[in-house]
C-alpha cells in the first residue's frame, strides 16, 4: 500500500487533519490534531518492524506521564489497572515503556483510531493527581436528572453490556424509552470532556442510535480547543447547570414526553 493510500485511509477513518511526514526508510511521523490536557500534540510514528508495520508513541506517552505522575506510582494500584485495562482493551503492547499496536491486514486507519485512543485514555490517569475536588457539582446533576426523569426511563453511568462490557465508553445518565436514547453527560473539566467526545465518537462508529445532551459545571472553564472538539459531536449543551436549571429540566420534559 503506498503513502498516499494510508494517508487517505487515515482521513476517512480518523481525521482529515492528519498527515504524513517521511523520517527515513520506512518510517513515518503521524500529525494528528489530538492533544494531552496540557495542548502537547501525541507523538506517533508508523513505521516497518520486520515483516509487520506498526504505530508506535517511541515511549512519550509515560514520559509525558511523568510531568504529573511519580514514575513509580504509574506501576502500581488504581493507575496500573487503569493502563493494563487500556492495553488490552486497545490490543496495545508494552515494550519497556515503548506503546506498540500492530497494523492488522493493512487497516492503517481502524488501527490508528485504536491506538489515540488507547494513549488518552491511559493519559487520563494524570486525573488521579490532578482532578480538584468538586463540591456538589455531580450530586445536583444527579438530583436534577431524578427530579426531571422518571426512575425507569434514566440509567446513571451507563456503558452498552454487550459492545463495551469493561465499561471504557460511559455515559452519566442514559434516558430511555424514547425513539432515540438521550445520552446526558456531566461535564466539570477537559479531561471528562475529552472522555465524552471519545464516547460519542466510538458510540457513533458502533452505529447505535442516539440524542446527546452535555451539561457542564463551568463550560467557560474548559480549554477551548477541547471544547471546539467535543461540540463537533454533541447536539445539545448548557453551559451551566446553576444558571440554567430551569431550562435544562424543560428540555428533559419536553424530550420525555414529545
Amino acid at each position: 500500500m503506498s503513502i498516499e493510500t494510508i494517508e487517505r485511509d487515515f482521513h476517512q477513518k480518523v481525521s482529515a487533519q492528519i498527515r504524513l511526514a517521511a523520517e527515513g526508510v520506512e518510517r513515518f511521523r503521524v500529525f494528528t490534531p489530538f492533544m494531552f490536557d496540557d495542548g502537547d500534540h501525541l507523538d506517533i510514528v508508523l513505521r516497518k518492524d520486520g515483516a509487520r508495520w506498526v504505530l508506535s508513541d517511541e515511549a512519550h506517552t509515560y514520559m509525558h506521564l511523568t510531568y504529573d505522575v511519580d514514575e513509580k506510582d504509574l506501576h502500581g494500584g488504581t493507575r496500573q489497572k487503569i493502563i493494563s485495562n487500556t492495553l488490552s482493551m486497545f490490543q496495545i503492547e508494552d515494550h519497556d515503556g515503548e506503546l506498540i499496536l500492530d497494523v492488522p491486514e493493512e487497516r492503517y486507519g481502524d488501527a490508528l483510531y485504536s491506538f489515540v485512543q488507547g494513549l488518552l485514555k491511559i493519559s487520563d490517569v494524570a486525573y488521579l493527581s490532578r482532578e480538584r475536588v468538586r463540591s456538589t457539582f455531580m450530586e445536583d446533576f444527579r438530583e436534577v436528572m431524578t427530579g426531571a426523569v422518571p426512575e425507569d426511563r434514566r440509567s446513571f453511568d451507563w456503558c452498552d453490556p454487550e459492545r463495551d462490557p469493561q465499561g471504557m465508553y460511559t455515559v452519566d445518565c442514559r434516558v430511555n424509552g424514547l425513539q432515540r436514547p438521550l445520552f446526558v453527560h456531566a461535564l466539570a473539566s477537559d479531561g471528562r470532556t475529552r472522555d465524552a467526545t471519545i464516547a460519542l465518537l466510538q458510540f457513533e462508529r458502533w452505529d447505535i442510535p442516539f440524542r446527546s445532551l452535555a451539561i457542564f459545571e463551568d463550560q467557560e472553564s474548559i480549554n477551548r480547543k477541547v471544547l471546539a472538539r467535543f461540540s463537533d459531536v454533541c447536539e445539545k449543551q448548557f453551559s451551566s447547570l446553576t444558571a440554567n436549571q430551569e431550562r435544562i429540566m424543560r428540555f428533559l420534559n419536553e424530550s420525555i414526553f414529545e
